[in-house]
């Protein structure tokens, strides 16, 4: 008796409207599968006309061009003889789904409509598509005359039903739908689907790739049968990265599964199953079996197919597999390579050209670019064909084989020391041994020349030279000459990336890599059009803690030992004049926060979803052994207003892959104003009101311990601070105040262990003793009116 059979899932590196492309790549993977025995064949979500077409999705053309590739499919020679559906668009009565077209031997058997939209987080399918609401109903699909002429059939069914083969049942979800509250593969299995078929477009958020294996496990777990998971890989035309993880599970255990990050485009998946283990799991639940009796019915469309052979004893089942997560910063190091892999293959660039100042943002773009690099020489060493194909046509060199990741760097990484005369020895030096390391193009050039010839237009109009606050400058006259030299960066970038492969004998021009973390972005510290403005960002939706996690990963996996000094210097801009050779300027008292106090205002903003009073409501709790409510009420309430200052950069932010759950990326992620009123008024008062009730009784939980005076900024600085604040586009757009410490809360506990999430990691940020004062203090709107 044939009991058992082999299915595949498909991962598949589709690109938007590409349907040339993307009918090559199913066809690939239509013939692996059939080539390692698979009689049933699945695809990711939209596969035909990739994910990411967004309003391409309102044109008829795309729905045209989907039956096209579709027919091309259902002709191929590949597909006789095997069960086989994918994903695309489908029109019906005016309407457009998002649908799994199932077919066999030229014959459409079924076409299934998503029944659930994701509309959350970087998802806005409801745009485009709309959900089936008719559980357990069909309806009749007229085909394009196109269709009706190859296959004679007018009509199929479409709706929420499920295939029956000679020898078991198969139904369908499609990406949301295994999430839903209401997920459909408990309704199925009670039906007596044995198999349940899922295509997806899920993307990569870091820490989160372990919840689409636990729901693919649970599916199958909970009232038995197989589970078929396939993703899409890559970048598909936009900011997420499709991280594959496809997977096939059986009675609450993986038994197959694709990597989570790689180049190959395509990748098939297979599993053998035993239907009768399926049948056997079941029979032995006893409440599954008496609510199954009473389940209602799926209308199921039948199959002349038997999945199974009769000759199959010999054949193997596939056994459970322990699924092995990557760590964060392995996570880092791949996840954002491949997504640079596939954006330079893609816009026929000959590489990256990127500003190195020597500090951890850059040398994290700069040491994902390497990542990048020996991904590529593994898969060519592999055997990658298309890998091979995609960098001989973007070094055009049609005889070149990589063999080591530096020497490829150097052909495809271009970077540059961008110096001045407020630039440190310490960070060209770090620079320079950067590049070294890892084999890059480096360049060194110093912006003095530039920043004089504009600083000499505007004397020639107003007579009138700005000076630096450490010479006597006022506070527009230091932030105008601070953002000169990053704008200045930022067009000397696009020149050098424009013809540095000329001077290299070259064709074509290289893509402008930016350094941005999603820490700065939140906070707003950049300046608008400086070198946080490029084609590309790959650390973009990274924060400053990971990066520095990631940096450490990449110092011992990568034996870069530069890094070491890279990580532990502070972190700063040198926008000002040195003093004696040594820095006076850090990020963190520039920002008045620790990176670490920002992450964590990051992730309640928007993962807890927290305006002011709710953030400090939480704040107080877990930052209690460290600081009175007092202080906590205005660390909030700095960040809120430097946030509502700086939001507008956010609608010029550089593109980036999406990779953190609390980004503020405005263009699809994090919907909110860029015009705020930024004393938030009466959100303030609330939080006042709270201190109020709090401080008399205050007890710190640690000994009540006064700071030195080395642990606080003095007057002078803190009044420097806050002149820095009077203009929106500076690095820092809100000050830190010269208020004193409170009297009632003192600075209690400063060297106490935390109470909460927070404390310990934000010690060792450079510089959070000279940051863990006060910041209520004036600030001024962008009209220079205090607020």
């Amino acid at each position: 008796m044939g009991r058992k059979i082999t299915v595949a899932v498909s991962t598949l590196n589709q690109w938007a409207l590409d349907f040339e492309g993307n009918l090559a790549r199913i066809l690939q993977s239509i013939l692996e599968a059939k080539d390692m025995g698979a009689c049933y064949r699945t695809g990711p979500e939209l596969e035909i006309t990739g994910y990411s077409c967004e309003d391409h999705f309102f044109e008829p053309d795309t729905f045209l061009h989907s039956w096209e590739v579709l027919l091309e499919i259902m002709l191929s020679p590949l597909c006789e003889n095997m069960l086989i559906d994918v994903g695309m668009p489908v029109m019906h009565r005016n309407v457009a789904y998002n649908c799994r077209v199932a077919f066999f031997n030229r014959q459409i058997l079924l076409i299934r409509p998503k029944m659930a939209m994701a509309d959350d987080d970087n998802y806005r399918e409801s745009r485009w598509f709309t959900s089936w609401t008719k559980s357990l109903q069909t309806e009749e699909h007229y085909l394009p005359r196109m269709i009706s002429q190859h296959t004679g059939q007018t009509s199929v069914p479409f709706g929420d039903a499920v295939i029956a083969t000679k020898d078991t049942c198969i139904g369908y979800e499609i990406c949301e739908e295994l999430w839903n509250v209401r997920s459909k593969h408990i309704d199925m299995s009670l039906s007596g689907v044995e198999i349940i078929v899922n295509g997806s477009g899920s993307y990569m958020e870091l820490r989160k790739a372990h919840i689409s294996t636990d729901l693919i496990r649970n599916a199958s777990f909970k009232a038995g049968g197989a589970y078929l998971f396939s993703n899409l890989r890559g970048c598909d035309g936009q900011r997420v990265y499709f991280n594959g993880c496809s997977a096939i599970a059986m009675n609450g255990e993986i038994v197959a599964r694709s990597k989570q990050f790689a180049l190959q485009d395509v990748e098939v998946t297979l599993a053998t199953i035993d239907l009768e283990e399926i049948r056997s799991y079941r029979v032995s639940q006893r409440s599954r079996c008496t609510f199954s009796a009473s389940a209602p019915n799926y209308p199921r469309i039948n199959c002349d197919f038997e999945m199974s052979t009769h000759n199959d004893i010999f054949k193997s089942s596939s056994t459970p597999m322990q699924w092995i997560y990557h760590t964060p910063e392995e996570e880092i190091a791949m996840g954002p390579a491949c997504w640079l892999w596939d954006y330079l293959r893609r816009s026929g660039q000959g590489g990256f050209f990127l500003p190195l100042s020597g500090g951890v943002d850059s040398s994290s773009s700069a040491t994902i670019v390497y990542s990048m690099c020996r991904m590529i020489v593994n898969a060519v060493q592999g055997g990658d064909a298309q890998v091979l194909h995609d960098i001989r046509k973007i070094l055009a060199d049609a005889e070149y084989t990589p063999d080591i990741p530096a020497t490829l760097c150097n052909r495809l990484l271009v970077t540059c020391f961008m110096g001045s005369v407020n630039s440190s020895k310490e960070t060209r030096r770090r620079a320079t041994q950067l590049a070294n390391q890892l084999g890059s193009y480096h360049i060194e050039i110093s912006i003095d020349t530039a920043v004089n010839a504009l600083l000499g237009i505007f004397n020639a109009v107003t007579g009138l030279s700005p000076r630096f606050r450490t010479q006597g400058g006022c506070a527009r006259q230091n932030l105008a000459l601070q953002n000169i030299q990053s704008r200045i960066r930022m067009v000397l970038a696009y020149m050098f990336a424009q013809l540095m492969l000329w001077v290299r004998n070259r064709p074509g021009g290289l893509l402008v890599l930016g350094s941005a973390n999603v820490d700065e972005a939140l906070r707003g510290y950049m300046t608008k059009y400086d070198c946080s403005s490029a084609d590309v960002n790959p650390i973009g939706g990274i924060s400053k803690t990971d990066l520095r996690r990631f940096l450490n990963y990449a110092k011992e996996k990568f034996n870069l030992t530069v890094l070491e000094s890279i990580i532990e210097a502070p972190p700063t801009a040198e926008l000002e004049p040195l003093q004696d050779g040594q820095l006076v300027q850090t990020d963190e008292q520039d920002m008045g926060m620790t990176y670490a106090e920002l992450s964590e205002y990051g992730r309640l903003r928007k993962q807890a979803s927290c305006g002011p009073y709710s953030m400090f409501c939480k704040l107080v709790a877990t930052w209690r052994a460290d600081m009175s409510p007092k202080e906590v009420a205005d660390k909030v309430k700095h960040f809120f207003r430097c946030y509502a200052i700086n939001r507008h950069k956010m609608t010029v932010l550089t593109p980036s892959v999406h990779a953190e759950s609390y980004s503020p990326d405005d263009n699809r992620f994090d919907h909110r104003p860029f015009l705020y009123r930024a004393n938030w008024s009466w959100q303030f008062k609330a939080i006042d009101d709270e201190v109020e009730k709090l401080q008399p009784g205050y007890t710190p939980s640690a000994p009540h311990t006064h700071p030195s005076s080395d642990d606080l900024m003095s007057h002078e600085s803190l009044h420097r601070s806050s002149h820095r604040s009077t203009h929106l586009e500076s690095k820092t757009s809100s000050p830190l105040s010269c208020s004193s410490i409170d009297a009632a809360g003192g600075a209690a506990g400063i060297g106490a262990g935390p109470s909460g999430s927070m404390g310990t990691l934000g010690k060792k940020s450079s510089g959070y003793s000279k940051v863990h004062v006060n910041v209520l203090g004036k600030i001024k709107d962008r009209t220079g009116i205090p607020v």
